[in-house]
């Protein structure tokens, strides 16, 4: 849901209730370098002492902020407070992000779509497509940060889940068709640097593709990052639009990171891009090859058609692949094996190949099938671990 901008309560900020900056953390300079890049407009002041800013397009006249040129001063402190309140008070689109930006120290990446006919307001589903496209492209980034792969599917959902946790986004004052988030730096860095290589690679490809009609530049751009869930997210935030554009800002409090440029990335995709992306995103998905696994898991659900035969186990993983769950379909002897330990509260140990049907849930060709034993504390540690501390439920291994 969108807020409108303009006056916020006493001391926070922002739709998530965010607390103002410190003013006594604040660096003058980084202050003065958001400001810039958010079109503010120094308008002199004591040259190395002070400089007075006011928001761009000459909109609130009566919106002037005094920043120190740094620390130094004996009053500095107290100019950046009066800063910091002025922008508190201010209802330009711009305020809230420079002090979430402030607050945070962070990398800044903002989307934007051009839709037609919207004017300033968005249609529900325009909005929720947007948060959609961006939250998937952070999560594709997260990954390939830690692991190059053309095609994740389920595989370290739970580490993008965490790195998603920490993002913050800027909602109220954006503007229609526009989302700023901050990453958190030096921290995420991993995932900040890898999104800037990996969206510069899918833009070469997708120009490469689009002039000679081949596609093999994605399947060199996997080594920089481009997954088919980078793709699918570029895809997912052009569709429907005119346009669409994604920047990325380094935080001037931590710094640029080696091997980049000081400037800010600019890429803008267009629907003449669509066709070049959705034939990537199959390509890049049917690259990706099984793996051969061991995994020890717990046997969370069992079910055969019939008494006797083969059945169907799904585990909780514990250890061997950055996935959730699985469902393995086990001969009758394993199967067996696997209702027993179900029944003893004690986890399972079986190779195979994880498949990337399914999105690398399912395993085929199961073999070795062992239980491992665990000691009683053991024992106890994983049924709380896989029922909230609760008594587990009956299951009928049937």
């Amino acid at each position: 849901m969108r807020s409108e901008p303009g006056r916020r309560g006493p001391g926070r900020f922002g739709g998530q209730g965010l607390p103002l900056p410190d003013p006594g953390r604040i660096d003058p300079a980084v202050l003065s370098t958001l400001l810039a890049r958010y079109g503010w407009v120094r308008r002199g002041g004591a040259a190395g002492r002070y400089a007075r800013w006011t928001p761009p397009d000459d909109q609130e006249p009566d919106t002037s902020l005094l920043v120190p040129a740094h620390r130094a001063f004996d009053d500095a402190v107290e100019l950046v407070e009066e800063a910091v309140a002025g922008l508190h008070r201010s209802g330009h689109p711009s305020a809230p992000q420079i002090l979430a930006a402030l607050a945070v120290p962070g990398d800044e990446i903002r989307w934007r779509r051009e839709l037609p006919g919207t004017g300033e307001a968005l249609s529900w589903p325009a909005e929720d497509g947007l948060r959609s496209a961006a939250c998937a492209m952070l999560s594709a980034a997260a990954k390939a940060g830690r692991v190059r792969a053309a095609y994740f599917g389920s595989r370290l959902d739970d580490y993008a889940s965490e790195f998603l946790e920490h993002v913050l986004v800027v909602a109220p004052g954006t503007g229609a068709g526009l989302l700023t988030a901050y990453t958190p730096a030096p921290e995420a860095r991993p995932a900040a640097t890898t999104l800037v290589r990996a969206l510069e690679a899918v833009r070469d490809a997708v120009d490469y593709r689009r002039a000679t009609g081949r596609l093999d530049a994605f399947d060199s751009a996997v080594r920089v990052g481009v997954s088919r869930e980078l793709v699918e997210s570029v895809r997912r935030l052009v569709l429907g639009a005119e346009g669409a554009e994604v920047t990325l800002a380094w935080s001037p409090e931590v710094g640029v990171p080696r091997g980049f440029g000081n400037r800010p990335l600019r890429l803008e995709f267009s629907p003449g891009d669509l066709p070049a992306l959705e034939e990537a995103g199959q390509r890049l998905e049917h690259s990706e090859p099984a793996v051969e696994v061991l995994i020890t898991g717990a046997v969370v659900r069992l079910k055969r058609p019939a008494t006797g035969g083969p059945g169907t186990v799904r585990l909780r993983v514990l250890a061997g692949v950055d996935v959730d769950e699985i469902r393995v379909q086990l001969e009758e002897d394993d199967y067996l094996a696997a209702v027993r330990a179900h029944l003893d509260g004690v986890p399972v140990r079986l190779a195979g190949r994880l498949e990337r049907k399914g999105g690398f849930r399912r395993l085929s060709q199961p073999r070795d099938l062992t239980i491992v034993r665990l000691d009683a504390a053991e024992r106890d540690r994983l049924l709380k671990s896989l029922t909230g501390g609760r008594t587990p439920p009956a299951t009928d291994p049937d």
